[in-house]
């Protein structure tokens, strides 16, 4: 298995369970692992042949900015699932970093892991 990855993606977006939440936009940041072959790219060197992290990219961003979830929980839940039937991916990590939610911590959020590994 080899794994095609972003890192830091960061997205604006309505999230939050409080008044003032929801009332604001803000900055979440995400870490995608995905699965996936890349033989067939490295022996063409044909973007068509890999898995098109730009592509994932720029939906996550579309689909995020959009949202207005309360939770983190579900928003990663959404987006695993989405990379993973619109891009095919088999398995994929999700970081969802919330900055700044808990006063002296770097980062909070969650990690989830769907499908399998091959």
């Amino acid at each position: 298995m080899d794994i095609i990855f972003i890192r830091d993606l960061r997205i604006d977006t309505v999230i939050g369970i409080y008044d003032w939440e929801r009332a604001i936009r803000q900055t979440l940041s995400f870490n995608l692992e995905m699965a996936t072959d890349i033989a067939r790219a490295a022996a063409s060197d044909h973007i068509d042949d890999t898995l098109n992290y730009k592509a994932v990219a720029k939906r996550v961003i579309a689909f995020v900015e959009a949202s207005e979830f309360q939770l983190v929980e579900t928003l990663a839940e959404r987006v695993a699932q989405l990379v993973r039937e619109e891009f095919a991916v088999s398995w994929l990590r999700l970081t969802l970093n919330k900055g700044g939610a808990v006063r002296g911590a770097n980062g909070v959020g969650v990690i989830i892991e769907r499908g399998e590994r091959s």
